[in-house]
């Protein structure tokens, strides 16, 4: 890059108050994933654009000015930053709707507090191929649909429903409810190459350093751990959740 030349700013991003207005009327929680505003911004300049946002359910972070000016790399944001999701959102009933319309029993992936994009996309693009009818993540302190995620699902997420949600464990309540069985991974599991995974099925990945969140362990019907025969007893978060998605694959398809 020469000295004259700008740095590029992420194809997802819209910046400035017009522009972020124009965006979000047109737009809502399915395919916006947060709208950046400066704290230190004047209320009669945020009005339009926070009506919009809870009109449109939408969060909004109130950040810095330092972290506009990194996301726009100093392009002049006018103190506003809307991010679009690089896919549109899908809901719960979506993923149920896929699996009725191949006539499987739901295979769903719910990612706790997962925040690497990295791990999003690749997980997502592992459940294309292990027959998956739909991930669920949730809407806060969670990685969500941005280009990188986009990059990294190599063109699952026109495959596979990512249904976002505000209560990861309402969300859990409301599967079960609807005949869903749901497992998280946990060192003291089951053996995963013993389980019985078949029925409808949904399998709980935590986040990367804490694993799974209090609230959300209280709510599965089992856990299963990945044996190890290594000094380092844990797995990265997309690694992990594409073991256990091939073993729901291999027993659906009648394979041991």
């Amino acid at each position: 890059m020469t000295e004259h030349e700008t740095p590029a700013v992420d194809e997802n991003l819209v910046f400035g108050r017009h522009p972020a207005i124009a965006a979000l009327q047109q737009a809502d929680a399915q395919t916006v994933n947060k709208i950046f505003l400066q704290d230190t911004v004047q209320k009669e300049f945020a009005g339009d654009i926070l009506a919009l946002a809870k009109r449109h359910k939408i969060m909004v972070s109130r950040v810095p000015k330092a972290k506009l000016d990194t996301l726009v790399n100093g392009a002049n944001h006018q103190g506003v930053v809307v991010a679009l999701a690089a896919f549109p959102y899908a809901s719960v009933d979506d993923i149920f709707a896929k699996a009725e319309a191949v006539g499987e029993p739901p295979f769903i992936m719910v990612l706790d507090n997962v925040e690497d994009p990295h791990n999003l996309g690749s997980i997502v693009r592992t459940a294309d191929a292990a027959g998956v009818h739909g991930v669920i993540i949730g809407k806060h302190r969670a990685a969500t649909l941005t280009g990188t995620v986009a990059k990294a699902a190599a063109g699952a997420l026109s495959r596979v429903p990512v249904a976002r949600v505000t209560n990861l464990s309402r969300t859990i309540e409301e599967i079960k409810k609807r005949g869903v069985w749901v497992f998280g991974t946990a060192m003291d599991g089951e053996d995963f190459t013993t389980w019985n995974s078949s029925g409808p099925v949904a399998i709980v990945i935590g986040n990367e350093g804490k694993g799974i969140s209090t609230g959300v362990a209280k709510l599965l019907d089992g856990t299963v751990t990945i044996p190890m025969a290594g000094q380092i007893q844990s797995l990265n978060a997309s690694v992990a959740a594409a073991i256990i998605m091939y073993r729901v694959f291999l027993g659906r398809r009648g394979d041991n």
